[in-house]
């Protein structure tokens, strides 16, 4: 059986989702779709509107045959991280391709450009380091030392670009044999907020719509699918909310006034002082978006802040993450009957053990904190709803599609 990997969010899943992995399949002849997920925050730095066990639910509904997660400690990271540990899982599972969106669609232009960054890979970091002592970001400082070696044709403001660029690099250096493929985005743009398309539509846009609450959900219901709608439906039943950083902020606003300044440098991306800026504001940010509103300088991006203040709230330490460098562990989600056809054939040979029940990670480092992110994503919840959703974390078997 051929396998093939995705890497995805599915925040929540849609029509351009469903186009993509149709896509994969027609463009690969994969007989089993293999998505890497990421958990209950994501790679920018947000809370999951769903948990990952609803999004695994939507996942399988449309298509997919086998959901796995990326651990925190690689899902709530910059590109080069979160590829490397989203690639070395769909390796571990003897994935032949990936295939991922672009807004370039060009795969040979990823290729170069990977082959070009470890050929002059020294230069490319000195360009950005000259660019962030200016001040400014590290993505604008990255697209500027790319102009500067003029070596791809590639469009490094785009967030699908940069991480198909960084799965191909991290192919590259790791000398894995995994072929890559890349479909390019349809009708809509990663960070557009309106729609302009009758079924196409970014999660972006389809989360702002939807403002929180199932009133507006038949606002998006033309740009996701149906199983889509019926699991935010009942997720928003039973829970009765949806998942978005203002309801997080009591317990970040409590973290960051709490801690002092030397506990706050120990937090994975508070780096040159910004725990200053951090105390500073939060004492009188009366919101979420008021306080990064309040902290966001040209150097300082709303992704990385983003980034810092889940890393806060999940307390996400520089030591826990030398820990936790590359994958120990591939935690099954949900299958198919074909996905579960493609383990049985291949669960012997795995490199990773495939792990069903978490109680056998008690001492596993990424485990460790992908629990604390677990506590976290649950806080926001009444009793017993919270104890509920913990308990999920460990009693939830994979899903069957």
């Amino acid at each position: 059986m051929k396998a093939v990997g995705i890497i995805v969010e599915y925040n929540p899943f849609h029509n351009g989702h469903l186009y993509h992995l149709e896509e994969t399949k027609k463009q690969t002849g994969a007989d089993c779709i293999i998505a890497v997920m990421s958990g209950n925050f994501l790679q920018r730095g947000e809370p999951a509107l769903v948990s990952k066990w609803a999004r695994t639910k939507m996942a399988l509904s449309a298509g997919v045959d086998i959901v796995i997660e990326l651990p925190y400690a690689f899902a709530v990271q910059s590109a080069e991280r979160f590829a490397s540990g989203a690639v070395t899982l769909l390796h571990s599972l003897f994935c032949e391709e990936i295939c991922f969106g672009s807004e370039s669609g060009n795969i040979t232009a990823f290729i170069d450009a990977a082959k070009t960054f470890l050929k002059q890979k020294q230069q490319h970091d000195s360009y950005v380091q000259e660019a962030l002592q200016e001040g400014v970001s590290y993505p604008r400082a990255n697209a500027e030392a790319w102009k500067r070696l003029n070596a791809t044709n590639l469009d490094l403001s785009k967030p699908n670009n940069v991480l198909g660029l960084a799965y191909v690099k991290a192919i590259l250096q790791k000398q894995i044999p995994i072929t890559p493929r890349t479909i390019r985005r349809i009708a809509s743009d990663y960070h557009d907020k309106t729609f302009s398309h009758p079924s196409i539509a970014s999660a972006t846009s389809l989360r702002k719509a939807l403002k929180g609450s199932l009133a507006h959900l038949e606002t998006i219901a033309p740009y996701i699918p149906d199983t889509t709608k019926q699991t935010l439906e009942q997720y928003y039943d039973t829970y009765g909310m949806f998942h978005e950083w203002e309801a997080y902020f009591p317990f970040l606003k409590y973290r960051i006034m709490t801690a002092e300044e030397t506990e706050l440098r120990q937090i994975v991306g508070v780096d040159e002082g910004i725990e200053h800026r951090l105390k500073q504001e939060i004492v009188a940010a009366p919101t979420f978006s008021a306080f990064m509103n309040s902290i966001k300088t040209k150097r300082y991006t709303w992704t990385r802040l983003q980034r810092i203040c889940t890393h806060i709230l999940t307390n996400f330490t520089k030591d826990q993450r030398k820990k936790t460098e590359t994958p120990t562990y591939i935690r099954l989600l949900g299958m198919s009957n074909n996905g579960r056809r493609y383990l049985q054939h291949v669960k012997k040979h795995l490199p990773l053990p495939l792990v069903t029940k978490v109680s056998n990670l008690k001492h596993d480092p990424i485990y460790q904190q992908e629990k604390k992110a677990s506590f976290a994503y649950a806080a926001i919840f009444p009793e017993p709803a919270r104890t509920n959703v913990l308990k999920e974390e460990y009693a939830t078997p994979p899903l069957l599609q």
